[in-house]
């Protein structure tokens, strides 16, 4: 199938200001892609690459006073299953690890493994080390979190989503990967495009999607707490210990987001002859789910009991 997908990003600068960017493609899927537009910058800026310690392509600009616009339209061919399930995969003592990933057993900045031992341990310590208590690690964020865009702050922790007990998707991974790092199992934080393929259209302005990988076995496999099925037609932007690692915009200097349009979408062809479709709302405006609505005023009428 074709998946097409790309962005539109606004930024504001007072003076010129240096800006690292993770918004390209993962390496891996690049051979997969049929056409595409861009990145184009306007007004027109130099766009360097470098590749950053984790294997991502990171673009480097400098943002012109007042101000530009980074776009990008893409058509990717992707194979349309669903992520890899292995219900036998274990998991691989710490002594046995491939040094590659011992970096991603440890704390770092959203995920504060050094906090969550003992709850970790109570929680997940009976459950068959390997795949099934991955599961577990999942279901359990799953259930204790409320998904909502109108509350993420971009500073929140994976402890401070937990006692919280709300977030988006980036809360959901970092709290998951918190977890499986207390029970020695590596995992990493992904941050890519993932649309409303195969399951019911989602009302919410669509975004960058994060989910997370854990290394069982020989291989990372793909897991998703905040949906908690397998789904199709992901494609991985960047990957690293937490978001601190891959900012989807970084300024050196002050900025002011001015837009921000994703869009995810499975397409006839590859050929882009066709405009992509325009999302209906931007995450710059303010969006609260019904679900956390309803969260929210059952939270305020326990307090006032």
């Amino acid at each position: 199938m074709f998946i097409r997908f790309g962005y539109e990003i606004g930024i504001s600068c007072e003076q010129p200001t240096p800006m690292m960017t993770y918004l390209s493609v993962d390496r891996a899927r690049r051979s997969d892609i049929i056409s595409e537009r861009g990145p184009v910058a306007e007004p027109p800026v130099k766009i360097g690459e470098v590749v950053d310690p984790h294997g991502n392509v990171c673009m480097r600009m400098v943002v012109p006073a007042g101000g530009l616009k980074l776009s990008y339209d893409a058509v990717v061919s992707d194979s349309g299953r669903h992520d890899r399930v292995n219900l036998e995969a274990k998991a691989v003592p710490v002594e046995r690890l491939p040094s590659a990933c011992l970096p991603y057993l440890s704390a770092s900045r959203y995920c504060e493994t050094d906090r969550f031992g003992a709850l970790a341990w109570r929680l997940f310590g009976d459950i068959e080390p390997g795949w099934q208590r991955v599961k577990a690690i999942c279901d359990y964020v799953h259930d204790r979190l409320i998904f909502s865009y109108g509350y993420a702050p971009h500073l929140r922790t994976a402890m401070e989503a937990h006692e919280e007990r709300a977030g988006v998707c980036r809360d959901y991974a970092h709290l998951a990967v918190t977890l499986c790092r207390c029970m020695n199992m590596p995992a990493r934080y992904v941050n890519g495009y993932m649309g409303d393929i195969g399951v019911a259209g989602d009302p919410a302005p669509m975004d960058f999607n994060a989910w997370f990988e854990v290394y069982l076995q020989d291989r990372w496999y793909t897991f998703d707490a905040r949906h908690n099925i397998p789904r199709m037609g992901r494609i991985p932007v960047a990957r690293g210990r937490d978001a601190a690692d891959i900012p989807l915009i970084q300024t050196f200097g002050k900025h002011e987001l001015t837009t921000f349009k994703v869009w995810t979408y499975m397409e006839e062809t590859g050929a882009m002859t066709k405009p992509h479709s325009q999302p209906d709302v931007s995450l710059l405006s303010p969006w609260f789910s019904e679900q956390w609505s309803r969260h929210v005023r059952e939270r305020e009428q326990g307090r006032e009991h």
